[in-house]
């Protein structure tokens, strides 16, 4: 913290206390803390991951508060308002109210008339950006979103340029914008062979690897169904899928159909950027993102990537230099042939040897100090 710079009171309130988002969640608010600002988080423990919890409870915040938020839209999100209002009363005076994701967003820019808090809105990936949301959820969610970024925040935070283009196409003004882009700290290194034992993957296997919440924005049945494809071909080759959400008994059940229960392995208790020692090629198949934390994480370990198309993808894949993008399609065939490709020693060793000339790029403390910008911006107008 500036040595002019007063402390602020910060609420930080997130619905979807997991994956990426939870990942952010849970840095900001370290990083915020430890640069002398007074956090009070609050969470949803609706779609928690016990890592999540484990890991908001040890940081030294003023205070965390659960409290049940749930993803879709109905008759007890006035219950979660009046709830959350009921703290911003109790815990307050803030001086800044931060909503992360579309849910908690919307329930901490809804607002009775009094002072004005400035409130900040993360995203972490429009519910519009999901290219299977029908016309008529596109058209609704846009409307809130427009509703809501036009005359409910004092600033709307992007963490990619594909995310911050899009809140334009919504009709959020450049006013409102702000693009901050996802940071890491170091990642860690030196037990590949530890976590590798931990999960049965021999010193030479090829290890594919998968991090994320088993959901549909995630589609890790794409990622199943390329693995399947390649399986007979590669026999080296395992998976290692470190998440869980409400898709894991399918993916579970899809896996065993195919036969490939001895060379996948799911766990949820490893955080990832912890299992990225044990991978080899990192494979993210997910249908639309803002600025993947996972895509970060494995760049700056050095990990050639698969990636498909969407948000932030350009921030870290060079095609064809560290890694391949393949198309946002629910055909496994482009995925499938991705993997195969590294899956030659040569094409892998040279696009990991590129990865590792751009580790140092995703930088954990500048994405704390702009969000920080943000606030007293938002407080000095």
């Amino acid at each position: 913290m500036h040595a002019n710079d007063k402390p602020l009171r910060i609420l930080e309130v997130l619905e979807p206390s997991g994956g990426g988002s939870g990942r952010h969640f849970v840095d900001l608010c370290a990083g915020l803390a430890a640069r002398g600002q007074a956090v009070t988080a609050v969470y949803s423990p609706v779609r928690a991951e016990a890592r999540f919890v484990r890991e908001l409870m040890a940081l030294d915040l003023q205070k965390v508060i659960a409290l049940p938020m749930l993803r879709a839209v109905g008759p007890k999100d006035f219950e979660g308002w009046r709830a959350l209002h009921r703290i911003i009363r109790s815990e307050g005076p803030f001086d800044i109210i931060h909503g992360h994701s579309s849910k908690a967003g919307a329930l901490t820019r809804l607002r009775l008339p009094g002072p004005h808090v400035p409130r900040i809105y993360t995203p972490h990936a429009f519910r519009t950006m999901d290219p299977s949301l029908s016309s008529k959820g596109r058209f609704v969610f846009g409307q809130i979103e427009t509703l809501l970024g036009r005359f409910f925040s004092d600033f709307v935070i992007a963490v990619s340029q594909n995310e911050y283009d899009h809140a334009l196409s919504l009709g959020i003004p450049h006013d409102v914008l702000r693009l901050v882009v996802n940071g890491v700290r170091d990642i860690p290194s030196g037990r590949r062979a530890e976590i590798r034992s931990r999960f049965g993957l021999a010193d030479d296997a090829l290890v594919f690897g998968f991090i994320g919440r088993l959901s549909a924005q995630k589609a890790p049945e794409r990622l199943i169904s390329a693995f399947s494809a390649i399986a007979a071909d590669v026999p080296q080759a395992r998976l290692l899928i470190i998440g869980s959400g409400e898709l894991e008994d399918v993916v579970r059940q899809q896996i065993s159909t195919t036969g490939l229960v001895d060379r996948v392995v799911i766990d949820a208790d490893v955080p990832g950027a912890a299992a990225l020692q044990a991978l080899d090629v990192l494979v993210m198949t997910s249908r639309y993102e803002a600025m993947s934390y996972v895509m970060l994480e494995a760049a700056a370990a050095g990990l050639p990537l698969v990636l498909t198309d969407v948000g932030g993808a350009s921030n870290v894949l060079d095609s064809g230099v560290n890694g391949l993008l393949v198309p946002n399609s629910d055909d496994p065939a482009p995925i499938a042939s991705a993997m195969r490709a590294l899956s030659d020693d040569a094409t892998r060793g040279r696009f990991t040897a590129a990865a590792r000339e751009r580790q140092g790029r995703y930088g954990f403390d500048a994405m704390v100090e702009q969000t920080l910008a943000v606030y007293r911006e938002a407080l000095a107008s």
